[in-house]
């Protein structure tokens, strides 16, 4: 049977995250575009649907690169809503400690929700908690995915550096290495999908340098240039860490991920805050990427990813919109806009645009996680795509579209579609009962909190 042909219509405006032109729309084959079309052009062979796009700005689907689904359940909690990173931590530790199965599915799904109504396709998330019963946290996480239809690069977590022995994380959140390995190799044999299309992927991706041993990050890099899978962990978000880093091991955090084997093209790193010029340097010839977090490090008062230096030097820059608790959001166009801000403070408002900010949460996103069949529309590539419409209140009298979504302050998309299908219809997740699922999770949350 010949896969359905799409034609998405004349929209009011694309952003390609190239230099292609799709003013007149695209056509679509199945899971796959198969042209794009200037204006006034028509598709090379008749369609079986036409979407008539007039009314939207079309995008590719936004990709998120760094996200902790859990701690949906910890928004604006009070006793951490002024803190920084590492008290932070460690206040919210004990309670996350709590997690059950049950409580990190509703988590998820409500993450994955929030990033798919807000035109996100693809997300990747960084779990590192595995107290006693959540040993298959990730498998969990799997089932949602699925069940939305998203795709996803799921890091299997870790910490293995507890109190007891000089790092941030209580004993009860702690792994032993050979534990974390063994589920490590378990995920990918069992989960791990290659090439074009791919929905699951896992990466490896031990929590932090106060938080996990060296031997752990040397084994993960080995097992991961073992199995081809790429490698994640946060780096260099606060002057608490490069100070934890040269008093711990005598070196400042780029020298630290070097000497265990991460300064390469398979990472990929949260946050990217606090480099030199020489380690930015590093970066780019190692074409190691960098996650940037525009929320989290305002949130937390972390600082600002020095994003131009890093791209000059030969580094990739993604965007992630990091843990529902220290956002706390999961809204991968609002993130969008939050980048075209912080930066501009650093960078001025000439060098920061629209188009740059929207080219990290697409093309560089995808590019993070090794991906090329995402993150841009061209011939060939998954059909992907987030399309918004400007007929609210807030977009009244805007002229350029697409500096609007980002300027007037776009947080839903109307539209999203994932492999050629339908995953959001005017506004709506298809299939979902969100009322009932804002009910258990807002359950849920209180009873993490209150140790029920």
């Amino acid at each position: 049977m010949p896969a359905t042909r799409i034609w998405l219509k004349n929209p009011l405006a694309v952003f390609t995250a190239n230099t292609l032109d799709a003013r007149g729309g695209l056509v679509l084959e199945g899971e796959r575009i198969v042209e794009l079309l200037g204006v006034g052009q028509h598709p090379a062979r008749p369609c079986d649907h036409v979407f008539d796009a007039r009314e939207h700005v079309l995008l590719p689907g936004l990709i998120n690169t760094h996200h902790h689904f859990y701690q949906t359940l910890t928004r604006a909690w009070a006793p951490v809503v002024n803190q920084p990173l590492f008290p932070w931590l460690q206040t919210l530790y004990p309670v996350w400690a709590r997690l059950t199965p049950e409580k990190l599915a509703l988590a998820s799904k409500v993450a994955l929700t929030e990033l798919l109504l807000s035109g996100c396709t693809t997300a990747a998330d960084h779990h590192y908690l595995f107290p006693d019963g959540l040993e298959n946290a990730i498998d969990i996480q799997v089932q949602y995915v699925r069940e939305l239809g998203m795709r996803a690069m799921l890091t299997r977590g870790s910490m293995s550096l507890g109190e007891a022995d000089g790092g941030l994380p209580p004993q009860q959140t702690v792994q032993q290495g050979e534990v974390i390995l063994a589920d490590s190799q378990r995920l990918i044999q069992t989960y791990h999908e290659r090439g074009d299309g791919a929905q699951i992927q896992i990466a490896l991706a031990p929590c932090s340098p106060f938080s996990v041993t060296p031997q752990i990050m040397s084994d993960s890099a080995e097992l991961a240039e073992q199995l081809d899978v790429r490698l994640h962990t946060h780096l260099a978000e606060t002057l608490d860490e490069e100070a934890f880093c040269l008093q711990r091991f005598g070196l400042r955090t780029v020298d630290y991920l070097d000497s265990v084997g991460w300064l390469g093209p398979r990472t990929w790193l949260a946050h990217g805050i606090h480099f030199n010029p020489q380690e930015i340097a590093r970066l780019g010839t190692a074409k190691t990427g960098i996650s940037h977090c525009p929320s989290s490090n305002m949130r937390l008062a972390s600082g600002i990813c020095p994003t131009l230096e890093l791209l000059a030097s030969g580094a990739t820059i993604g965007l992630g919109v990091d843990g529902s608790a220290s956002n706390d959001a999961s809204n991968m166009i609002l993130e969008t806009r939050q980048a075209l801000y912080l930066q501009r403070l650093r960078y001025g408002a000439e060098k920061i645009t629209p188009e740059l900010v929207l080219g990290w949460a697409t093309r560089g996103s995808a590019s993070l996680l090794g991906r090329t069949d995402i993150g841009e529309l061209a011939v060939g590539k998954q059909a992907d795509l987030a399309l918004f419409k400007l007929d609210e209140l807030r977009f009244s009298g805007s002229h350029d579209p697409i500096a609007a979504l980002l300027l007037c302050g776009a947080d839903r998309a109307d539209r999203v579609m994932i492999g050629g299908k339908w995953r959001v219809i005017d506004g709506q997740v298809q299939g979902l009962d969100l009322k009932g699922l804002i009910a258990d999770h807002r359950q849920a949350a209180h009873a993490l909190i209150n140790g029920l």
